[in-house]
């Protein structure tokens, strides 16, 4: 895997660290252990999955729908990112 730029400069975790790991879960079929690392892949991957689903079908309220999806996904990144901090 590869190594975290940020932990190696600043000697704490980056927003995305546990991306990795919970993404090789997820392949493997590990949802629950996956979800526990990094809570925020899956809202990841269903932004990625919309957006390009909107680029090719042009769904009707789709940039709307992208911008909503957006930002519930930076909360929980944002929120995932800070319960990591105080631990």
């Amino acid at each position: 895997m590869l190594p975290c730029f940020y932990k190696q400069m600043f000697g704490i975790n980056c927003p995305g660290c546990g991306m990795q790991r919970s993404f090789i879960e997820l392949m493997k079929g590990n949802f629950f252990i996956s979800l526990k690392l990094y809570p925020a892949l899956l809202p990841v991957l269903f932004t990625l999955l919309l957006t390009v689903a909107h680029l090719f079908f042009k769904f009707k309220n789709g940039a709307s729908a992208i911008t909503y999806s957006f930002i519930a996904t930076t909360s929980i990144i944002i929120i995932n990112y800070i319960v990591n901090l105080l631990k």
